[in-house]
């Protein structure tokens, strides 16, 4: 977008986003939009779904329209978010007419995209728990596709240091040993762990019997309080899942 010169074959427009829930995607979406001055249109696929037959290509074919005309009239980058796209695209044992249809109106408005020229700033980004249940003709619109990974460890001494912030903590809060020891989690995982344990010296404030006292607070989060809500608090996603995103990875990833 900042130096179009630089790409005269274009660049892609259909991106896929896939990894395991809680690391971010729709955030990196809404991040994207931001960087490039760009309208944000955040859909869920399921809500575009309908028990009548012909709503839902007709939500798919408004809803692309919508993209173009903001694109057109306002001269602005759009970006399409469409989130749990498996939910829209997902191959199914017995597919009914009406779900055949919707696919093939995707299809037909991705083709479009695609088809534009280089000048065109509407891109679809999807995101998916469950990129294996997409079909062939559908990842070959996403010419994108890209594993968003559970956080490392410089990513959870981050989101630690970001969630803790605002917390009363002790002075000598290890920041570092908890990043280490949660290796595994997701980011929303880590956000959780950070509520539990505020909620944690809250209850216990609660149980002293001084909670209506507004001049009573609670004490100082310590990295033992952090450790005791790891010993009940278990990562959201498996070490199978993993698995499956690798294997699923080395076959269609696309940087």
């Amino acid at each position: 977008m900042k130096r179009p010169d630089l790409f005269p074959l274009g660049w892609p427009r259909g991106i896929l986003l896939y990894g395991p829930p809680g690391c971010g995607k729709t955030l990196l979406a809404a991040a994207a939009a931001a960087e490039i001055d760009g309208y944000f249109i955040n859909v869920d696929a399921a809500s575009m779904m309908s028990k009548w037959l012909g709503e839902a290509e007709k939500n798919i074919s408004k809803l692309f329209a919508m993209a173009r005309k903001l694109n057109e009239s306002e001269g602005v980058p759009v970006l399409l978010f469409i989130d749990e796209i498996d939910s829209l695209l997902g191959t199914r044992n017995s597919e009914v007419g009406g779900e055949v249809r919707v696919k093939n109106q995707f299809l037909t408005e991705m083709d479009g995209i695609n088809g534009k020229s280089k000048e065109s700033q509407l891109y679809v980004i999807g995101a998916t728990n469950k990129p294996w249940s997409l079909e062939a003709g559908f990842l070959r619109r996403f010419q994108k596709r890209i594993y968003v990974t559970l956080p490392d460890n410089a990513s959870r001494d981050n989101l630690f240091n970001q969630y803790t912030r605002p917390l009363n903590t002790e002075g000598n809060l290890k920041i570092e040993e908890l990043a280490k020891i949660t290796e595994g989690y997701s980011a929303s995982d880590i956000k959780d762990i950070c509520q539990s344990v505020q909620l944690r010296v809250v209850n216990e404030l609660f149980e002293s019997g001084k909670a209506m006292d507004s001049s009573a607070n609670p004490r100082a989060i310590g990295t033992s309080d952090f450790k005791e809500i790891l010993k009940i608090r278990k990562p959201s996603v498996s070490v199978d899942m993993i698995r499956a995103y690798m294997r699923w990875s080395d076959q269609f990833k696309a940087l």
